[in-house]
């Protein structure tokens, strides 16, 4: 049985000395933006299941990064809501492309500089154009990558448009 979310909070707390820095932490702390942090354990191809449960809040909160790429092969980030898929066809309508499909897993982290399971929007390697569907933003609290596989970081949301100068989207498909 797992231990309830407070206890997992605090566990995270206590081991923060412990944890270390990533260029998305560090773009974080450049900007003075307040987060929160949460390691968790990793499971290979677990997603945003295994790290909503270990962090025990909804997958809805949990916002994956996804490094897609255009017709023209100009790499994009997507944040996604950790139960939802994004449609290609929609998000390339409404950003004026062609089509969109995903980056394969070397070419992700080529743009990003980060590993496939441990992308984090904040201090990519290159700087990338964000999208982010609309209704994350209307969260409270998001839980996001914080830039290694098994560590995320909870933000509020409206710091994806003030710092990545992210465009809402509507590309959603319920999972």
């Amino acid at each position: 049985m797992k231990p309830p979310f407070e206890q997992l909070a605090y566990h995270g707390m206590a081991k923060k000395e412990h944890i270390s820095e990533t260029p998305a932490t560090q773009m974080l702390r450049k900007h003075k933006v307040a987060f929160s942090e949460h390691p968790y354990d990793y499971e290979e191809h677990g997603g945003t299941t295994v790290s909503a449960r270990e962090l025990g809040v909804d997958e809805h909160h949990v916002v994956k990064t996804l490094v897609m790429q255009d017709e023209a092969a100009k790499p994009l980030i997507v944040l996604m809501h950790g139960d939802r898929k994004v449609s290609t066809k929609n998000l390339a309508r409404g950003i004026g492309r062609k089509s969109v499909e995903p980056c394969k897993p070397e070419v992700a982290q080529r743009h990003s500089g980060y590993l496939v399971g441990g992308t984090s929007p904040f201090g990519t390697k290159k700087a990338l154009p964000v999208y982010v569907e609309e209704s994350i933003l209307a969260l409270e609290t998001i839980y996001i990558n914080g830039g290694r596989r098994g560590y995320l970081v909870g933000v509020a949301p409206r710091v994806l448009t003030e710092l990545l100068d992210a465009k809402p989207v509507h590309c959603a498909l319920a999972d």
